[in-house]
C-alpha cells in the first residue's frame, strides 16, 4: 500500500467509528491526493489530525479588494468604475504552509511542489523555528512525508 492509500483507509476507518449503525461496506474512502501544492497539503492536514495532532493551513497571502462600483449612465448602459486593490496579509512573512501540534511539538510544515523553492523569508522563518526548539520541515510529496513522520513521532 502507498501511504496515501494508507491514509484513504485510516481517514475510512474513523468514519466508521463515528457512525457505528451504517454498514461498514457503505463507507467509502476518500481518495487523497499529492498532485498539487493544495491537495499535498489537504493530505498532510488530515494525516496529522488521524494521528491525534493538531494541523491548521496558515495563509499569508493577503486578499482582493473589490472597489469597483457599477452603474446606469444617461443613456442606460451600465458602467464600471473603481478598481481592484491587493491588500497585503497579515501574518508572519515566510510562515510555513502548515502549523501543527504534534506530541506536544510544534512543527510548521511547507509545501513545495513541483521547481517550488523556499524564499529568504522563508529560510530565515526556518531558523526562527528551530532556534526556538520548533520542528521544521519541507513537504514535496506525501510518501516522503509520511517516512519523515513516522521516523519522527512513532
Amino acid at each position: 500500500m502507498t501511504a496515501l492509500q494508507i491514509l484513504s483507509e485510516m481517514e475510512r476507518q474513523d468514519r466508521i467509528r463515528k457512525a457505528p449503525s451504517m454498514p461498514p461496506n457503505y463507507i467509502i474512502a476518500t481518495k487523497f491526493k499529492d498532485s498539487s501544492a493544495n491537495e499535498l497539503t489537504k493530505s498532510i492536514i488530515k494525516f496529522i489530525q488521524l494521528n491525534g495532532g493538531q494541523a491548521e493551513r496558515i495563509n499569508t497571502m493577503g486578499r482582493v479588494v473589490d472597489k469597483r462600483k457599477k452603474f446606469k449612465d444617461v443613456l442606460g448602459f451600465t458602467r464600471t468604475i473603481g478598481s481592484v486593490e491587493w491588500q497585503k496579509g497579515t501574518g508572519t512573512k515566510g510562515s510555513a504552509d502548515i502549523s501543527a501540534t504534534i506530541k506536544g511539538r510544534s512543527v510548521k510544515i511547507e509545501v513545495k511542489f513541483g521547481k517550488d523553492v523556499q524564499s529568504e523569508a522563508q529560510r530565515q522563518y526556518q531558523e526562527s523555528v528551530e532556534r526556538s526548539g520548533g520542528i521544521y520541515y519541507i513537504a514535496k510529496d506525501f510518501e516522503s512525508f509520511y517516512r519523515w513522520y513516522n521516523e519522527q513521532f512513532s
